[in-house]
């Protein structure tokens, strides 16, 4: 038998943001080798001409076509997402498996910021800096936070002056949600 304290502690949102990341210029450079590999497929295993000298078997082929299918399914499917419980900030990258929690009491300054990604971070995502760690989705606003041991954080946000006071205590309490039947 468990005991209560084995049980994951429930703390209720005060702040949530999911943020998909721009791939408007990326999606076709990420399509494009499982579009060559479904192209390779019906050449090869539906219309039955071998393609190059040595060419590989349909089951391979068949095999990289859904391989690659997936992968790229799964990228286009990454977002940011960003929460503040109570007593913590909960950061994920929803797809890639990526999650860091921060505990609220860490925290010893917030800012809100704007900033140019590709010129500040270098990029979309997870990003490492000389000023610290930078989970950037989009846009050009976020929030900083600096933790106890002065290590900087950035947090991008399309509502950055949401997310500090969330992280500031000073959030408007979750609304209640009505209980459907």
């Amino acid at each position: 038998m468990a005991s209560s304290d084995s049980r994951p502690v429930f703390r209720p949102i005060v702040f949530r943001e999911v943020q998909r990341f721009p791939l408007r210029r990326v999606a076709l450079a990420l399509a494009s080798p499982p579009c060559f590999m479904l192209g390779l497929l019906i050449w090869q295993v539906i219309l039955s001409h071998t393609w190059g000298k040595h060419p590989m078997s349909n089951a391979d082929v068949i095999g990289w076509t859904v391989f690659l299918w997936l992968i790229y399914l799964r990228l286009i499917t990454v977002r940011l997402v960003t929460q503040v419980r109570r007593g913590e900030l909960v950061i994920a990258m929803r797809g890639l498996w990526r999650l860091r929690r921060v505990p609220l009491d860490r925290i010893q300054s917030i800012e809100t910021i704007t900033h140019d990604i590709a010129r500040d971070y270098g990029g979309y995502g997870i990003r490492s800096t000389r000023e610290g760690k930078a989970y950037v989705a989009g846009g050009g606003r976020g929030v900083r936070v600096t933790l106890d041991k002065g290590e900087k954080l950035v947090v991008g946000s399309e509502r950055p002056d949401e997310l500090a006071a969330a992280l500031s205590g000073r959030a408007a309490p979750p609304r209640s949600r009505p209980k459907t039947v």
